[in-house]
């Protein structure tokens, strides 16, 4: 993603406007009411509850495979799969190495609940599983389109495809089909839940978001665990009381940081920030990631809109040369305008780095000032790269590669060497979820009104021009582009060392997290009004228990 949703190069027309903050200092100022329950009793019970539910996992051995994946798909639905993910992994390792009895199911809903969530998990399940449900013909059942539970997990398993998996492109089509035909005669929550697939598939969704819809929709079930929907409800609450308490801190570093350094062209764009954190990882442990992930994402947006939106090419040149020497004495070299930010950046940076062990310290901003730099003199020359060149400049540019590391410097014990090793290099996983949001930033900016006449071409122009498209046709590609993205995402999380595998989810949010800001080819993050009922209902709504 261009994770601060902006355009590719320097204007240099020493302009720039943004639009105002949707949420002002609410958020600065706001008091958390006081709780019906207080935290410590919530806290209390939420624990009585957990060892409830682990006692579910106990009979796992003679609880049905259906059943079991069930309980998987709920909690992980509710956002609660945390404190269980031992049971979990040990409950999926088990069906996937003895899978005699699901592979045998004639149920539907069955077979590709099993199938998605363990490639979710990282293990390899063929589509052949799905063999059983084709007529004579090669042609699926027609008695399908009467299963709609089905029909709303086939959709789901669809979007876990890796790379050439044509089979797939088919079962996605046939279960979008009937859905879209089914969608008007279902009822609540089905009907919700369908819609929502419909507009982004289950695994690509922000987690955090569909734990929020699916308490609701759970406690509407019939069938569901009365245990599991209080435990769901208490962490929900718990967890939203604890964001609220960093938005605020945040919100406070923020605003403090943005009067001082005077970027007035820069959005202000800090509530939208924090909720991209929670997308990346929402748990109560990881409140020192969210905080790092927010500060290296705002510097990133400060930075960015300088190049794209403000600095002339020789400011960039300028400013370029003081992030490679990363020094504060470079700051007199700076125009005055700059000199605050970059003191400012550099202190923030370096509090960042007071308590990371060696290997994980790296330059963040110094290979991010190059690619810009290099985008700023495409524009400065009137040059126009070819596709793949300027891809290979602005899926760095997206900042997803840096922030990426930044997210892993705060994320404790997924932190490993290992993971660095892994993560310096840039691997295919990290580079597809830049790709997503590099494609759909690009496809986003070629349709809004620009703010400058003087804008470099973007990826999309590019390919447009290199390939003598329409802009509907290269819209068209442009998506297939994004799903070639997911799926070599999608084949990574199957192909990792295990060990390594939960520092990779991250990724998998952040990608995630592009699926929301660009739904509906909307830029949510530059145009934050498309976010506030999202970020209202996150941080705003209460469950009573």
């Amino acid at each position: 993603m261009d994770p601060t949703g902006v355009a590719a190069a320097a204007d240099g027309t020493g302009t720039g406007t943004s639009q105002p903050c949707a949420w002002g200092d609410f958020f600065v100022t706001y008091t958390l009411p006081p709780s019906q329950r207080y935290e410590e009793w919530m806290r209390e019970r939420a624990d009585e509850l957990k060892g409830k539910v682990r006692q579910m996992f106990v009979g796992g051995t003679t609880m049905s495979t259906a059943d079991m994946l069930r309980l998987v798909d709920t909690l992980e639905r509710l956002g609660i799969d945390k404190h269980f993910q031992e049971e979990i992994g040990v409950a999926l390792s088990r069906i996937h190495t003895s899978g005699e009895e699901q592979d045998s199911s004639n149920d539907l809903h069955v077979v590709a609940l099993k199938f998605c969530l363990l490639r979710q998990h990282g293990f390899w399940v063929s589509t052949d599983v799905f063999d059983k449900f084709r007529d004579d013909t090669g042609n699926f059942s027609k008695d399908l389109a009467t299963d709609p539970m089905g029909l709303l997990s086939l959709y789901n398993a669809a979007h876990m495809a890796v790379p050439g998996e044509a089979a797939l492109d088919e079962i996605a089509a046939f279960a979008r089909r009937h859905l879209e035909l089914a969608k008007p005669k279902l009822r609540s929550p089905m009907a919700e839940q369908v819609s929502r697939a419909l507009e982004i598939p289950r695994p690509r969704f922000m987690r955090r978001l569909e734990a929020m819809h699916y308490v609701t929709e759970y406690e509407q079930e019939e069938a569901h665990n009365t245990a599991i929907l209080e435990l769901a409800k208490l962490e929900f609450n718990i967890l939203r009381s604890l964001h609220l308490k960093e938005l605020k801190e945040i919100s406070l570093w923020w605003s403090d940081l943005y009067n001082d350094v005077k970027l007035t062209y820069a959005r202000n764009r800090i509530v939208e920030t924090y909720l991209y954190t929670c997308g990346v990882f929402h748990e109560e442990e990881n409140s020192r990631a969210r905080l790092m992930l927010a500060k290296g994402f705002a510097l990133l947006s400060l930075l960015d809109d300088t190049y794209d939106t403000h600095a002339t090419f020789k400011e960039c040149q300028i400013l370029t040369e003081a992030i490679q020497r990363w020094d504060e004495s470079c700051a007199p070299i700076l125009p005055e305008y700059l000199r605050m930010f970059y003191v400012k950046m550099l202190s923030n940076l370096s509090e960042f780095e007071d308590n990371l062990e060696p290997w994980e310290k790296y330059p963040l901003f110094k290979l991010q000032s190059k690619k810009y730099l290099k985008e700023a003199e495409w524009f400065s020359k009137n040059y126009t790269p070819s596709f793949k060149e300027h891809v290979d400049v602005s899926v760095i540019s997206t900042g997803v590669p840096m922030l990426f590391l930044v997210a892993l410097m705060g994320a404790g014990k997924l932190a490993t060497k290992e993971a660095f090793d892994w993560a310096l290099h840039i691997p295919d996983m990290v580079r597809g979820c830049a790709e997503t949001g590099r494609f759909l930033n690009d496809i986003s900016s070629y349709f809004k009104p620009r703010s400058s006449k003087m804008d470099a071409a973007s990826s999309f122009e590019c390919y447009m021009k290199e390939h003598s498209m329409t802009p509907s046709d290269a819209v068209a590609a442009f998506a297939s582009m994004v799903e070639h993205a997911w799926r070599r995402i999608n084949q990574g999380c199957m192909e990792l060392d295990r060990g390594i595998l939960p520092a990779a989810q991250l990724a998998v949010n952040m990608t995630r997290m592009n699926e929301v800001l660009y739904l509906h080819g909307r830029d949510a993050y530059t145009s934050s009004d498309f976010l506030r009922e999202t970020a209202a209902s996150l941080f705003l709504k209460d469950f009573p228990i």
